[in-house]
This record gives C-alpha cells, structure tokens and sequence, in this order.
C-alpha cells in the first residue's frame, strides 16, 4: 500500500485558450457562415498544426480541433468532429467520426434507435447549410454554442465563445448560487448556450429547433425473477468496465463507498491484475472515510495509493482550480478529486474509472427516503389530514409548545409542500433569502423564482408513475449531468488524466430503468437490489456503510486555518465591491453562522468564494 503525502502545490497560473490535454484548454471549437456563400464552397481543406491541433477551413468556415481528444472527418459536403466514444447500435466498437457521418446520412437524423454511447457530435452539412449539435445522455462531453443570424459558433467550453458573447449573465450568476453550479441551458455568458443531456440541436439559416433524442422511460417489468435480473446485473456490470478499458495506464477512483468499491472490483477481474487504486483522506472528525477505502482495496488486492488532503492544499489550489472551469463551479468535492487524480497521474495512470450514477440509478441518496416518508402522509385518507391534523397542529399555537407535536408539526409542514420544492428545504439560498444575499441592484437584474420554474419543469418531464423513480429522473439531470459528472471531468482533466463512468454504460442505465421502485428502494432501506446482487463480491464492511464520497471538510477548517480564512475573506470581499453580494452576509457568515454550524454555513462560503475567484481569473472588471 503506498502512502503518498508529498503536498505539491497546483501548476502555477492560467494559460490562454490553446488546445491540448491540459485542463482549461478546448478540445474543439468551431466559427461558420451558414451564408449563401457555402452552397458553392470546394472542399474543406484540412491542415495540421503544431500541439495535435487540426484545422479545417472553407469560405466562410473555421474549425479546430485537438486531434488527441477529438476525431474529425471532412467529406466533400460535410464535417463531422465526434469527441469521447459513439457506438452504432449493434457494434461493440467505438464509431468513429465517419462512421456516425455515414449513420447519419443514413438514416437522417439522431435518435435513440441507432445511437449509444458518450459523446459529443458536431456535423456541418455545407451544402444544406445547417449545424447538427448532440451530446450524450448524461452529457458527459459537453457542447455550447452561440447563435446570431447565419453565424454559428461551437466549443466543448463555454469561455471558449466569451470572445463571441463577452457579457455575463446576471440570472446565470444567481442560479449558480442557488444550484452551486449553473444548469443548462444557460451558461454564465448571456449569450452562450448549453446543450442539455440527450439534446440536439438543428441550426440552420431559418432558425434552430431542439429535441430530445433521448428520454429514460421507466418502464418496470415485475414478471421477471430476482435471481435472473442479479445474474444479468452482473453480467451488465462487467461489461460496461470492459467498454471502458482502452489503456493498460488504468486505475480507479475509491472512497470506500458501494459505488467505488464495485468499479474497482470489476476492474480487477476484467484485467486479470491487481488495480491501481487511489483514495483521498482528511484529518478531520466525521469525515475521514479512508478506512473504508483500506477495506476495499485489501479485499480486491489493489495496489492502493492514499493522499490526505490539507486546508494548505486548499489555500494553493482554490485559485488555479475556480479559473480552469469554463464557469463558476461550486461542487466542492472538485478539490479532493482533483489531488485524486493528480496522484493518479503521478502513478502513471492515463485514466481512471469513477463510481458516479450508483445512487442516482439505483436509489441510493438518503432524500429519497426522507421523501418517502414525507409522501406517506398522503396515505391518510383526506378528512383526517384536512379536517383535524393540518387544524390543529399548524392553526394552533399550543401544539408548539409540546415537544412531540411540534415534531409532528414540522413533518406536516414538510409533507405539504409539493414535489420537487420539497426537496430544497434546506436550500442556502433559500435559507438565507434572496434579499439578505445579494444587494437590491443585483436582484433587480434577475427572475429570483427562475430556478423554480427549471425544477419543476424537469421534475414534471419525467416519464414515471413513482415517486422514487421520478427523484431518480430529476438527479440524472441536477445531480449527474449538471454537477458530479462536470466536477470528476473538471478535475481529471486539469490532472491529465481521462475518465470513465461504467456505472453509466447504456445498458446498465436502461436495466435500471426496468427494475420496479421496490426493488431501488425496499421501505425505507437503499440500494436493496443493488447490494444485494454484489453480496458475497463486495466486503460487508462496504455494503453496511453509509454513503459518504470525498466530502470535504471546508467548513471546520475554515474555523481554525487563518490562511484558508483570510482567502475566504478576501474573495466575499470582493462579491461586495462587485456590488453583488450585502456586506452583512459575509460578515454575518464569517462570525456567527460558522460557529452555528460550520459545515453547513461553510458551503455558502464555499460557492461564493469560488465564484469570485473564477470572475478574478475571467473577468476581473465585473461589477454590478
């Protein structure tokens, strides 16, 4: 087991935009003239230039790409660039660029009948004068795109196009303090789109039209026995770690958790070869879950490597880390994973395999029984809930004063509030209130019930008949797509390293799709189905812990380290000379509300703090 602690400190500065592997560079980024002009254009001419940068231009078109990260095929009439690994419906093989080029001419147009995998797409087709843009399902390899008149411009990275559309988005700013992160479509620069997951967009000179190609549909199949679905799971499982085996250089992310356990397991029987394993631990009360890690990694016979993270690490990398996003990104576990992968990297791995989809896919965050028992409510027939329950206990003020019934009080002030509002109860923002957070000027910039509305809209998409399985639906989207998938391939691209997500293969997302909610979610226990087929391959130890995950401990740190303090003041500083955020919050959040509760006042700290860090690094003059 080696025990690696060397604390080497972030690569020093912010490049340029330039192409490369190195976090905080494009991978593709594209400019067209969807004019007249094109109708009449010779064929594209490709050339190559230095770094693994390919160039691939026409009257009226220019298009890069990193040839190391990013496939491209010219044909007379068409461009096709593909990022990540497209599969064709049938194949096992990653598609190349001209082979999605041929389905697509094909069959004409992207659907769910002929395409599978991650990805992300882009094809001109000159003659017809139209951009054809898609990602995958979860969005994985994301594209944005700014569209004004016949002018199109394309990247994997939104402030790849701010030279397109420099100004920031006031709304974009307030949804990422409410999210920590901001959801597609929108982007922080106003007028630079987002693909969504499993969206495609058609541009053409008369407009753009989106779809879905995609859309999980949780269909159960209660006939089939528990024994057959545990030996397909299993088989799925393998098969999905395979697919995402293309180096020898491999290794894998571990907490200790079900998730991470089980890719690590598969891992190990699919190469034949003790895992190359990498775990990150704090020394910190509660939070510290290397032992788990230890656990896991003897019972698969990993070659092990441990990094305890420091509040110093922090204080080096918070800067470097908040400028690399293409936009404010407040998923503060971004750190942890990345100090992971950087010791990946200096272990010689080239790509690491994640746990991330477990829980979303298989029912395994603690709010879906909390809103389990909050829906049980609804059980009671309507006379007792309206005529003597809601009279009482919240028409009354007596029942506050006995303990049991104020209990019982606040559950059913809970249960009334509809699905998904529920679920943000303890929202910051919303704790806070929008008018304590950010100054008056500010506020008048921005619709404060935005982020509502983009909830509810997802929540009421989603085509299922449960409660689990719509929780599940709207976690693909807020949890997955918008923020724990961006925050592993941040990090591990800004480590150098690549990374995959077995657990959501295609397959193993549609054999989810089909297992009733009971199997996801037996009472008021998690994950039933999911650990009970890998009882027996992974320790017990593993499947009787709580999830957990790379949390990190910014907020008891930032009680007792003054540097790490001293960042944090300085950045909430700089919100108010922004003109964004009340001077009263910061200092009330500094002082009183972290000796409240510093782990969960220290998550507002948090997004602001990395907020203001990624407007000093891309647009320092900003100010409300």
């Amino acid at each position: 087991m080696n025990d690696a602690n060397s604390n080497s400190s972030a690569p020093a500065g912010v490049q340029p935009q330039r192409f490369g592997a190195a976090g905080g560079a494009a991978a593709f980024c594209g400019r067209v003239d969807l004019s007249e002009t094109l109708l009449h254009t010779s064929r594209p001419i490709r050339s190559a230039g230095v770094d693994g940068a390919v160039r691939v231009e026409a009257p009226g078109v220019q298009i890069h790409v990193d040839a190391s990260r990013v496939d491209c095929d010219v044909q007379e009439r068409t461009i096709t660039i593909c990022t990540g690994a497209p599969r064709i419906a049938g194949g096992s093989d990653r598609a190349s660029a001209a082979d999605v080029a041929r389905e697509l001419s094909r069959r004409g147009r992207i659907d769910a009948s002929w395409l599978r995998g991650r990805f992300a797409i882009v094809q001109l087709d000159m003659r017809a004068r139209t951009i054809t843009a898609a990602t995958d399902r979860f969005g994985v390899h994301p594209i944005c795109y700014s569209h004004e008149g016949a002018t199109v411009a394309f990247a994997d990275r939104a402030d790849t196009l701010s030279s397109v559309a420099s100004q920031l988005d006031w709304q974009s700013l307030y949804d990422y303090v409410y999210f920590h992160v901001i959801p597609a479509p929108r982007t922080v620069f106003r007028d630079v789109a987002r693909l969504e997951p499993a969206q495609v967009v058609d541009i053409g000179v008369d407009g753009k039209r989106q779809r879905f190609w995609w859309e999980p549909r949780f269909e159960a199949d209660p006939e089939v026995g528990i024994d057959r679905l545990q030996r397909r799971f299993i088989e799925l499982l393998q098969a999905a770690v395979e697919r995402d085996v293309n180096t020898d250089r491999i290794g894998s992310f571990l907490s200790g958790g079900t998730d991470s356990s089980t890719v690590a397991g598969f891992l190990a029987r699919v190469t034949g070869r003790p895992p190359q394993t990498f775990s990150i631990g704090f020394d910190a009360a509660g939070y510290d879950e290397m032992a788990y890690a230890r656990i896991a990694a003897r019972h698969f016979g990993a070659e092990h490597h441990e990094y305890y993270v420091t509040p110093d690490d922090l204080v080096r990398a918070i800067p470097h880390v908040a400028a690399r996003y293409d936009q404010p990104f407040g998923n503060s576990s971004a750190l942890p994973a990345y100090y992971c992968a950087l010791r990946a990297k200096a272990a010689g791995v080239e790509r690491l395999l994640a746990g991330d989809g477990g829980d979303e896919l298989f029912g395994g965050n603690t709010r879906y029984v909390t809103q389990k028992v909050f829906d049980a409510y609804y059980a009671l027939p309507r006379a007792l809930r309206g005529g003597l329950l809601e009279p009482i206990l919240l028409g009354r003020q007596w029942p506050r004063r006995v303990p049991p019934l104020r209990k019982l009080a606040r559950y059913v002030e809970q249960a009334r509030v509809p699905m998904p509002d529920r679920m943000e109860t303890y929202n910051l923002l919303d704790r806070f209130g929008a008018g304590s957070v950010f100054t008056d000027r500010f506020l008048r910039r921005v619709d404060p019930g935005a982020p509502r509305e983009l909830q509810r809209a997802v929540y009421g998409r989603a085509q299922a008949t449960s409660l689990i399985d719509r929780m599940l639906a709207y976690d693909w989207r807020f949890t997955l797509a918008d923020n724990d998938l961006p925050k592993v391939t941040g990090s591990t691209s800004l480590a150098g390293v690549s990374v995959g997500f077995p657990l959501l293969d295609d397959d193993v997302v549609d054999f989810s799709l089909r297992l009733v909610p009971a199997l996801k979610v037996r009472g008021l226990t998690l994950r039933y189905f999911f650990k009970e087929a890998l009882r027996g391959f992974l320790p017990v130890e593993i499947i009787r812990k709580r999830k957990h995950g790379f949390g990190l401990p910014f907020g008891p740190w930032l009680t007792r380290h003054e540097p790490l303090r001293a960042l944090a003041r300085g950045a909430l500083a700089g919100l108010v000379e922004r003109g964004i955020v009340r001077r009263e919050l910061t200092e009330e959040l500094l002082s009183v509300r972290l000796r409240e509760h510093a782990g969960y006042f220290g998550e507002m700290v948090w997004i602001l703090l990395m907020l203001e860090h990624w407007l000093a690094a891309k647009a320092p003059d900003f100010a409300v």
